[in-house]
């Protein structure tokens, strides 16, 4: 090594910061190929007593070089966090497994008990997953608490990889009695798409300890968002979600929903550009109006939600209290929409915590077509809130129900045939046997629920026997609806408006053709006590935005806006 370099080298080692355990070679650009090379890091990592924590990000380390480091190690029984991003720029991939394996070695030799691994911005691809793969599974990681991975292009191989490691080193550690708790995990940045994610969430289920999971921009759709969303509710010490930038559309965003319910610690949740939209962010203003007591921030940018929606949202972080910052930028609200936010918001003393709207795309085109992929084509409404382990059988559209749940009573011939081609005539013939109608309803499938409700107001009339069965049946089915969580109502009432056009909805669903009977009997059933003012106010914020989708029946709409709006106005 040449003299100039060791001088180099010397000066750089002078600024290593040393103290409370840590020797930290970050930033200091070494380029490290070879023994001679680390002579002087060597020299200090082996003088150092009580060593517990070792930076060397920042640097660029071969695999001689790497080996030597290793050798120090091996006494180093008190090392408990690598600080190791960015380790190895502008060397081969082929290089950094072997590199790795060396270092993982010596941990393991030594008989540490690592808390914290970073190996973040290590281009090493699913065959530097191989290179810790042991480690992972070994005593040394028994203990950690915080592993970072962000952006070592892992792809699918490594994420599956990754995981088999996690599941292994849990199955030792639990046969020891002291079952891996891994509390923070980040892994953005690393293509993992469904397959890796979808792995990496048997881990994360079987763990039940994490407090934070960071993974944006890995290419995961619903599918995978949904296996992660089954997950997540089996942590409930959970503190910060962040999946920004993958695509969750309506199917992950209702299953990430249904996991939000079940946790009570979450403050940070990043679902920014993953496509939630608007019928996905009226389920998670359902679950912010009945959960996430402590939430702080909420990050919905970039997902394609119009301004009805986001105001639905605004409303329902009304009453968190330890609410810092809603950011709903980049969205589809237009010019009049981003005001309206700003002023709702505003008259709720919750301005300040308004992110701002400069990127804001500006409403939808009505005349734009859906453009899903082909797998959202019949995008699932089902909300099903029974979701336990026990007897699981995972539907089409992702969620779950229970395989050994009881089977619904066959409808007796009257009802099918009546819901098969609903009439007056029908509905009367019924008599006693209207009250069935309620079991033909279930708010876990919203998207039939709806539709039962529409065909039977749709035979609304002011004839007063026809009048009195509509009614009657409509106020039982309702009832029905609207009695169990926020989260099921606004499921339903999210497929209703779509079906009758104030809301476009994913996949091939199109609004009904309505007639001003069944805008009449919701008009009736808005005012019974059964119907909550924050349902109102939802139907109202959808309303008084998109009522030219009722114009067909204008003097009805009329009726029922005005309704809606007192409704609304009586509770304030």
């Amino acid at each position: 090594m040449a003299s100039d370099d060791i001088a180099q080298l010397a000066d750089a080692l002078s600024k290593t910061h040393v103290g409370d355990g840590e020797l930290s070679f970050k930033g200091l650009g070494l380029k490290l190929d070879d023994a001679e090379s680390v002579e002087e890091l060597v020299r200090e990592v082996e003088q150092y007593p009580g060593l517990r924590a070792l930076r060397l990000e920042g640097n660029t380390v071969g695999v001689d070089a790497a080996r030597a480091i290793a050798k120090a190690l091996e006494s180093k029984d008190q090392l408990q966090r690598c600080y190791w991003s960015d380790m190895f720029t502008g060397r081969l991939r082929s290089e950094i497994p072997t590199a790795l394996r060396s270092l993982g070695s010596a941990l393991m030799s030594a008989g540490a008990r690592l808390t914290e691994l970073d190996l973040s911005d290590n281009a090493f691809g699913p065959d530097g997953v191989k290179g810790i793969e042991q480690l992972l599974k070994s005593p040394s990681c028994h203990s950690l608490q915080e592993l970072r991975l962000n952006n070592c292009g892992m792809g699918i191989g490594g994420g599956k990889i990754l995981a088999e490691a996690l599941i292994e080193c849990h199955r030792q550690s639990s046969a020891h009695g002291a079952p891996l708790k891994l509390r923070v995990f980040m892994a953005g940045r690393n293509r993992l798409e469904n397959e890796g994610a979808s792995a990496l969430a048997k881990a994360f289920q079987l763990m039940g300890s994490l407090e934070e999971v960071h993974m944006p921009q890995n290419g995961i759709n619903y599918a995978g968002v949904m296996a992660l969303a089954s997950a997540m509710r089996h942590n409930p010490e959970l503190r910060v979600l962040n999946f920004n930038d993958n695509t969750f559309t309506k199917r992950g965003t209702l299953a990430m929903a249904q996991a939000l319910r079940h946790l009570r610690n979450v403050q940070a949740i990043n679902f920014g550009d993953c496509l939630v939209r608007s019928e996905g962010a009226i389920a998670l203003a359902a679950v912010l109006r009945e959960g996430l007591p402590i939430l702080k921030d909420l990050n919905l940018s970039f997902g394609e939600i119009t301004e009805a929606a986001a105001l639905v949202v605004a409303q329902a972080v009304m009453d968190k209290p330890d609410m810092e910052k809603v950011d709903l930028n980049g969205n589809s609200l237009g010019e009049e929409g981003c005001e309206a936010l700003r002023e709702a918001m505003e008259n709720m003393d919750k301005g300040g915590m308004l992110a701002s709207l400069s990127d804001d795309e500006g409403e939808p085109d009505d005349e734009d077509e859906e453009e899903e992929d082909e797998d959202e084509d019949d995008a699932s409404d089902d909300c099903n809130e029974d979701n336990e382990d026990d007897g699981e059988i995972v539907k089409e559209n992702g969620l779950t129900r229970k395989d050994n749940s009881p089977a619904k009573p066959q409808s007796p011939p009257e009802i099918m045939s009546f819901l098969s081609c609903p009439s007056a005539e029908r509905l009367l013939q019924l008599g006693e046997m209207r009250t069935s109608l309620q079991q033909q309803v279930d708010a876990s499938d919203p998207h039939k629920a709806a539709d039962v409700l529409l065909k039977i107001a749709s035979l609304y009339s002011e004839e007063p026997e026809t009048k009195t069965a509509v009614l009657e049946t409509i106020d039982a089915v309702m009832k029905k609806l609207l009695s169990g969580s926020a989260f099921q109502s606004y499921c339903f009432l999210s497929s209703l408006l779509v079906m009758m056009g104030l809301l476009k909805g994913e996949g091939k669903r199109k609004k009904v053709s309505l007639v001003p009977g069944q805008l009449l009997c919701l008009e009736h059933a808005i005012q019974q006590e059964y119907f909550p003012q924050h349902h109102a106010s939802l139907l109202h914020t959808f309303m008084s935005r998109n009522g030219g989708a009722l114009e067909s029946c204008s003097s009805a709409s009329e009726r029922l806006s005005s309704t809606l709006e007192k409704k609304c106005h009586d509770q304030h």
